[in-house]
């Protein structure tokens, strides 16, 4: 399968500003614009007809592409502007070769940078884009990593929630299975007992939106009835080959996460050649599965999955390359809170004293536009921080010389 991650994406008009604080006169603009390139496209799985392709177009008409193409082994490196990468599209839909992947990932690429569509979720409406929503976590089990099952009776998980809910939460997310490295799975009869009374408690107090995570359908389809509005799988629809067809059927909203083995086997060798090429082509095939049982794109959201299959080093490099899985065009959802990698840089701190370095890593998220939702522990904290991160991301108002 070819897909393309756009690299970097810098922005015309900031440097059109330049020139025009520089004293250059709008021809000079244009031409100078026609030389640089805004984008870089990393092309992964071409074939040696979309290599040849791709050389001709750049000998034949160079302008398209001033950055040139450069390709090898399947692997490619395109730069120049978007309207340039808009033309290659259309000669490659139109070559008798059949090239439509070609195009197809490369006008997947020029769309990243597209808030996708509001998704509606009870009475609640997000906007992706508008700003990074937070997901409450409300642990209904008794081995949890982050609380050690303070929350695990269900009078105290249903009090949890309520108050993650006062703090602003957006979403809550409700587990009765821990997914902690090296963890066990228990039985869909002892999730349910767990989750369901939890459930039905927030749906009669509350209108947040709430999320089940589970890889169960027959936890799902309970849950579902009693009033969640989203299904949270650790495992991106590949556990459970009925899970899809239960969340489709109840028009229900998703969450599909990365995963690297099991829970109980994830973080013994975790390995990658390529991590985000990987990540990509294990939530691509993860839609693929939604999909086909019928669940709209418009009700998918997207989890790079971090600490599940993951070393250190990985999880940071993840965070750090978030938005090139825009390319994928759905909205993410991500968890670091309270999270073990962020303990070894917080220099060994305990789940229960990794509140700053959560922050810092959702800080940075919102900073970075790499998330649409966080999920953590910490609603009211998360909520403050992020308030300050995207104020700062989306402020435009630098004097009358940057006037649009």
């Amino acid at each position: 399968m070819i897909r393309a991650r756009p690299l970097t994406s810098e922005h015309p008009e900031d440097l059109i500003l330049a020139f025009r604080r520089m004293g250059l006169k709008e021809p000079t603009q244009r031409a100078l614009l026609e030389t640089l390139p805004f984008t870089r496209l990393l092309l992964t799985g071409l074939s040696p007809q979309d290599e040849a392709f791709l050389q001709t177009l750049s000998e034949a008409f160079p302008e398209w592409l001033p950055g040139g193409v450069h390709s090898r082994s399947g692997t490619g490196l395109l730069t120049g502007r978007a309207e340039q990468f808009q033309r290659l599209v259309t000669a490659a839909r139109a070559d008798a070769r059949g090239l439509s992947a070609l195009a197809s990932a490369v006008a997947s690429a020029l769309a990243a940078g597209v808030a996708p569509a509001v998704l509606t979720l009870g009475e609640r409406r997000f906007e992706w884009g508008a700003r990074t929503y937070v997901m409450g976590v409300v642990n209904a089990t008794p081995d949890s990593f982050s609380d050690g099952g303070r929350h695990a009776g269900t009078d105290a998980a249903i009090a949890h929630g309520l108050a993650l809910a006062e703090a602003g939460a957006d979403l809550l997310d409700v587990g009765g299975e821990s997914t902690r490295p090296g963890s066990l799975p228990v039985s869909a009869d002892e999730e349910l007992a767990r989750v369901i009374p939890v459930i039905e408690g927030l749906r009669a107090r509350t209108d947040v939106p709430l999320s089940v995570d589970t890889t169960k359908a027959a936890v799902a389809r309970e849950a579902l009835k009693a009033g969640a509005h989203l299904i949270n799988d650790i495992t991106g629809f590949s556990s459970d080959a009925g899970l899809p067809r239960v969340v489709a059927e109840a028009g229900a909203a998703c969450c599909l996460m990365h995963i690297q083995g099991t829970p109980a086997t994830m973080q013994q060798a975790p390995r990658y050649d390529d991590v985000v090429e990987d990540v990509l082509a294990f939530l691509e095939a993860a839609i693929l599965r939604a999909g086909s049982a019928g669940i709209p794109r418009g009700r998918i959201l997207l989890d790079p999955g971090i600490g599940f299959g993951k070393t250190f080093e990985h999880n940071l490099f993840l965070l750090r390359r978030l938005p090139e899985l825009r390319v994928l065009g759905l909205p993410l959802l991500v968890g670091t809170s309270r999270k073990g990698f962020l303990g070894r840089l917080a220099g060994g701190k305990p789940a229960s004293e990794r509140l700053a370095a959560t922050l810092g890593s959702v800080a940075v998220m919102a900073a970075l536009g790499g998330a649409d939702v966080v999920r953590v522990h910490d609603v009211a904290e998360a909520r403050d921080a992020l308030a300050v991160a995207d104020a700062i991301r989306r402020c435009e108002d630098g004097g009358t010389f940057y006037a649009r």
